[in-house]
């Protein structure tokens, strides 16, 4: 499995499944998840409210991820998950490391051979760039690297697809910095 970089438009991601930085709604927002409802069309607002009258009456939790249609994307399947809002004065970093492995044990159920992620958290959830992009790589890689062989047997590529040239570097240092 490799991890790879690309600067750009997640909605214009050739993947098995796009990951979506939701709001607990589900039932789109600005920044990825604006973008991933108006460009994917309305089959994906139809089964987030499918989820919402469903297993979701309140909302999806921090943390956690579900998958729906991806709707007119270019990809099969969107991810949604919801980031932490970041805090000075809390730890939250299990919960933004949590977005990315329930994202892959979501990926792994629909049998997902790659996958794109955002910057989770990094946008109006005004989380540090250096520490997403760091909490990022290191827990995709770190889950990936345990489990391929068992919880992601068909896992064959982890994007990260940043919008900013500055977001890009960021992701980038911190993939540099994993082991060989």
């Amino acid at each position: 499995m490799r991890i790879t970089l690309v600067q750009g438009d997640i909605t214009r991601q050739q993947a098995d499944a796009i990951v979506n930085a939701a709001n607990s709604s589900l039932l789109g927002g600005g920044g990825v998840d604006g973008a991933i409802h108006r460009n994917g069309g309305p089959e994906i607002l139809a089964a987030c409210r499918g989820l919402r009258a469903g297993a979701y009456p309140d909302g999806l939790p921090a943390g956690q991820a579900v998958a729906t249609t991806a709707g007119r994307l270019p990809a099969t399947w969107v991810i949604h998950t919801v980031g932490p809002v970041y805090s000075p004065r809390e730890d939250r970093s299990a919960l933004l490391a949590s977005c990315y492995t329930e994202s892959l044990r979501v990926a792994a159920e629909l049998g997902v051979r790659t996958i794109a992620f955002p910057a989770v958290s990094a946008g109006i959830y005004g989380w540090p760039a250096d520490d997403a992009a760091r909490i990022a790589v290191t827990t995709v890689h770190a889950v990936t690297a345990a489990h391929t062989a068992t919880a992601h047997p068909t896992l064959t590529e982890a994007r990260f697809v940043l919008f900013t040239p500055d977001m890009y570097q960021e992701f980038h240092r911190a993939l540099a910095t994993l082991p060989a």
